[in-house]
């Protein structure tokens, strides 16, 4: 019981630092136009939001994979 109860606040700390913070985080991503581009989904507090990218495997143009952790455009807080 114990365990459950700690994960759940947990889970409420990380999901109000994110609401707050207004970042969100990698779920997955894919290869879109013959491998010239990277679409990434990011799970953030309000919702999913997706990017995308200029992919190259050596990563001299573009990005080689996804950030983890991506600033979205909305934040609840602007202060």
């Amino acid at each position: 019981m114990r365990v459950l109860l700690r994960s759940i606040m947990l889970l409420a700390l990380v999901w109000i630092g994110l609401l707050l913070s207004g970042y969100g985080v990698l779920v997955g991503s894919t290869e879109n136009a013959a491998g010239l581009g990277i679409q990434c989904k990011y799970l953030t507090a309000r919702g999913s939001a997706t990017a995308q990218y200029l992919h190259s495997d050596s990563g001299i143009i573009g990005l080689t994979n996804c950030p983890v952790l991506r600033k979205s455009e909305r934040v609840i807080d602007n202060g």
